[in-house]
């Protein structure tokens, strides 16, 4: 550990004994995050209105799996990889699995595709023909088979379909169809895969979302099975939405599957996580904490975003920083304090208590648990460092760069 790290670091520790927390099992905790990147993040992307190209942008699914590489490399709890289906469609997916696997990495959730295609204007397994509801259907089998091969166990699903005017069609047959489809779907799945079922308050649709909220979302589940969840993605939400609250509602419910990390001011703007609202990511870390404790939950904690504008790899290393000290804080929390505090009404004891966590700079012991892991106490300073972005701009001149569009 270099010297200055070690200083800072010694300094917060001395503070936190003076606390009497137990800084050994906080470190434990953080070393065990792990969050997934997704392939879609290091290709080019953009609005409605234009995708902004950048230099050496990956050409194929193994490229991205080089600069997935990186940001595990330099942040330490990043060993898997999202995949989106056909964007990540290869002849040979074990040769993938294995190439992911040789860069330290393995292939995480594979995400279907229902929302480019001609056929899926009004829908895909709500659409109203049959013929595109069985090409829907047999895309997310396809991407089960895919699943594998490669050796995931986590579909996550996400769909376009809803309607754009009033008396377009039927809410409860659109709603019945979509359960057919991925009944079927959920009735060919391995025992030991889950389906993770999102939900987007609106767009691409005008009028209505057939999946547009927590509820709708946790009701098909429901009605498909116990290894059915919901995916929480913190952009799909309505202004002024109590996140945090739905959270600890799923968890309740035994319904929360994971976490598509991102960050809005508006509505889904996929920006770095934690650059916007950074106090809502620490309340959901709180919410978390408890349930993680129990062996029986499973969480998957995968970052979705398209970095428009701001270099990809990099984006992606300070979204994950950004998680880091989020998870670090929350684990600062006094939850004997905060448990006193409650049941004796002391309101404003217990929110200082939120706040005391929120308010330590918990960066040096991130720095630390970095290094613990193999990565870099700075990773963004060191990954720029490197030399790697300018490295494979070259390397990757030539041939068409991946993409959304």
């Amino acid at each position: 550990m270099e010297a200055t790290v070690r200083q800072a670091y010694e300094a917060f520790r001395e503070r936190q004994a003076e606390r009497g927390v137990d800084l050994a099992g906080v470190e434990e905790r953080l070393r065990a995050q792990r969050v997934e990147t997704p392939s879609w993040g290091y290709g080019n992307s953009g609005t409605r209105f234009a995708v902004f190209p950048q230099p050496g942008v990956p050409r194929n699914p193994f490229e991205k799996l080089q600069d997935a590489a990186q940001v595990h490399a330099h942040t330490g709890i990043c060993p898997s990889v999202a995949l989106h289906i056909p964007w990540d469609a290869v002849e040979d997916y074990r040769e993938l699995a294995d190439y992911a696997g040789s860069l330290g990495l393995r292939l995480g959730a594979i995400n279907p595709n229902l929302f480019q295609e001609e056929d899926y204007r009004l829908g895909s397994v709500c659409n109203p023909d049959p013929a595109v509801r069985r090409r829907a259907t047999d895309h997310l089998l396809e991407c089960v088979e895919i699943a594998g091969e490669v050796g995931s166990r986590v579909l996550s699903l996400w769909l376009a379909d809803g309607t754009n005017y009033p008396g377009q069609d039927s809410f409860v047959e659109r709603r019945g169809r979509m359960l057919e489809c991925l009944s079927e779907v959920y009735g060919r799945m391995p025992e030991d895969m889950r389906l993770l079922l999102e939900y987007k308050l609106f767009e691409p649709a005008f009028y209505h979302t057939d999946l547009c909220d927590w509820g709708c979302a946790l009701t098909m589940c429901q009605k498909l099975g116990e290894r059915a969840l919901v995916l929480v993605d913190l952009g799909h939400h309505a202004q002024g939405v109590n996140v945090e609250h739905i959270v600890s509602l799923l968890l309740d419910e035994g319904r929360l599957g994971g976490f598509h990390f991102n960050n809005r001011k508006y509505a889904d703007d996929d920006l770095v996580v934690g650059s916007i609202n950074p106090f809502e990511l620490f309340l959901i870390y709180v919410e978390l904490l408890e349930a993680e404790e129990d062996p029986g939950v499973r969480i998957e904690y995968m970052i979705d975003q398209a970095h428009n504008i701001e270099p990809k790899i990099e984006a992606m290393i300070l979204s994950v920083m950004n998680l880091q000290e989020a998870y670090a804080k929350a684990l600062l929390v006094d939850r004997e304090a905060l448990r006193e505090a409650r049941l004796s009404g002391d309101v404003l004891g217990a929110h200082r208590l939120l706040l005391e966590a929120y308010g330590a700079d918990v960066r040096p012991l991130c720095a630390k648990v970095r290094e613990d892991l193999g990565g870099r106490a700075d990773p963004v300073a060191a990954f720029r460092r490197s030399g790697y972005l300018e490295r494979v701009a070259e390397e990757r001149r030539e041939g068409r760069p991946a993409g959304w569009a």
